[in-house]
C-alpha cells in the first residue's frame, strides 16, 4: 500500500470528528459486534478515507447518505480503487 499524504491523517480526525448519527450508530455497533475485527473510522487509502476498514478482514463500509447524492461517479471511482487494493467495500445508505 502506498504512503500517506501528511494531510491524510488531520483529515481523518476531522471527519470522525463530524461523523453523521447514522456513522455513529454502525460505528458502537460494530465495535460492538464484531470486536476483534478492529474496525478503524475514515481509515485513510490514497486520496480516499474509507468510513469504516477493518486491515485484518480487508473489508470497507461505507455509509453513503445525502451528501453524496450527486457523487456516484466519484463513489463508483473509490470503490474501483478500495477493490482493487484487494477490499471488500459493503455499500450501505444512511
Amino acid at each position: 500500500m502506498q504512503r500517506q499524504p501528511s494531510s491524510a491523517i488531520g483529515r481523518a480526525r476531522e471527519l470522525r470528528q463530524q461523523m453523521s448519527e447514522p456513522e455513529l450508530k454502525l460505528w458502537r455497533a460494530l465495535r460492538e459486534a464484531f470486536p476483534d475485527a478492529r474496525f478503524r473510522r475514515q481509515a485513510p487509502f490514497g486520496r480516499y478515507h474509507a468510513d469504516f476498514c477493518s486491515h485484518g478482514r480487508k473489508l470497507v463500509i461505507e455509509v453513503d447518505g445525502d451528501t453524496h447524492a450527486d457523487r456516484e461517479k466519484q463513489d463508483a471511482a473509490r470503490t474501483r480503487f478500495l477493490e482493487h487494493q484487494g477490499y471488500r467495500v459493503i455499500l450501505g445508505r444512511g
